[in-house]
């Protein structure tokens, strides 16, 4: 019987061993931290910025919450849930450049709080936060069940997670325009920014593996979330998953 780390795993089309995935999708990110918010402008027409803002708006932050950002990156969700009335953010990552670039962007004066940290293994204390997101991070973790459980382990009995994440488009003829895009342009335009097609074209096939809503759903189920909901946006392009600690 296979050792857990020796066992294949997706990296975009490819299978890879678990334990090697994470220095992958590392060197991804590491590769494109300087460019990444600029690239999401452009290969999104800058839409993303409205889902995120669809999430805050469902997430209705409050004075006195706390929000852990998984994943958080470059701390984009972050600084939105503070300028909507949050109370403070913590922003944790695994990888180093894509928080250095975060941190270099932000507001002095806003409460971010920036930790190396992997999603699988959170150094926070059991119950101490009342919100968490993960925002386009959920489908580059080895084990999103382990991190599921530990966000749900994080958060205060009431508090809650909203997760968001590419999904699968419903509509034929725009499935098909989104492919052409995805597949054809937006590594293109990845190798002219970034310099890095490679990147981008795992960033393209690693949507296209990621479980669908409904299993996404019954993921956070499985976690212990309950009241979980979704919601699709730009047709399923993307999707916002909720999911409560009762």
């Amino acid at each position: 019987m296979l050792n857990k780390d020796d066992q294949k795993i997706d990296f975009g089309y490819k299978t890879v061993k678990r334990s090697d995935k994470q220095k992958l999708v590392n060197k991804v990110f590491d590769s494109v931290a300087s460019k990444y918010d600029l690239m999401n402008d452009l290969t999104s027409f800058g839409i993303h910025r409205l889902w995120k803002n669809d999430l805050i708006n469902w997430l209705a932050p409050q004075r006195n919450q706390k929000l852990a950002d998984i994943a958080g990156g470059t701390g984009d969700i972050a600084k939105k849930f503070l300028n909507a009335g949050g109370g403070s953010a913590y922003v944790y990552d695994i990888n180093q450049e894509m928080l250095n670039t975060g941190q270099n962007k932000s507001n002095t004066s806003q409460k971010i709080i920036w930790t190396i940290a992997s999603a699988e293994n959170i150094p926070a204390t059991e119950g101490y936060f009342e919100r968490a997101t993960i925002g386009f991070g959920l489908r580059n973790i080895t084990d999103r069940i382990k991190c599921l459980k530990e966000i749900y382990r994080i958060l205060k009995p009431g508090g809650r997670l909203i997760c968001l994440e590419f999904s699968h488009v419903e509509n034929d003829a725009i499935k098909k325009l989104y492919d052409t895009w995805s597949f054809i342009f937006m590594p293109s335009i990845g190798k002219k920014i970034t310099g890095d097609k490679d990147a981008y074209n795992y960033l393209v096939e690693s949507i296209r593996q990621f479980p669908t809503q409904p299993e996404l759903a019954q993921m956070f189920s499985d976690a212990g979330f309950s009241r979980v909901k979704y919601r699709n946006l730009s047709n399923g392009i993307v999707a916002l998953h909720s999911g409560w600690k009762i």
